[in-house]
């Protein structure tokens, strides 16, 4: 009853940040991100810091229970907090996680751009 460490439905994810990860609890889980300085000022909104979301992880044994998804909120929850652009370079942020979640999409570096010219 209470105490026990996974309650269904509970998933914890951890930032390490000298990891530059995203984590699951037992780490087998993550998403790896570089920070970038962006000295190129184009209008993107940024605050000249930009997170390059390179790699997500989860072990085949622990597929299908959302934890992508989880750590993928984890970081765009992050980035927002802190003003950061973010480039998806992973192909699963932005073929799966980004599609089904399009409301993160205004963290993108680049996007509004062009609305934003006139």
């Amino acid at each position: 009853m209470g105490g026990g460490k996974e309650e269904k439905g509970a998933i914890k994810i951890v930032w390490n940040d000298k990891g530059r990860r995203f984590e699951t609890e037992d780490r087998q889980s993550y998403l790896q991100y570089i920070i970038i300085r962006d000295d190129d000022d184009d209008d993107d909104g940024g605050g000249g810091v930009v997170m390059d979301m390179v790699h997500t992880f989860v072990p085949r044994r622990k597929r299908g229970q959302g934890l992508a998804s989880h750590l993928c909120t984890a970081a765009f929850t992050h980035a927002q907090r802190h003003s950061f652009s973010v480039i998806p370079s992973c192909s699963y942020i932005s073929d799966t996680f980004l599609p089904r979640n399009p409301s993160w999409a205004s963290l993108v570096k680049g996007a509004g751009t062009a609305k934003s010219s006139m």
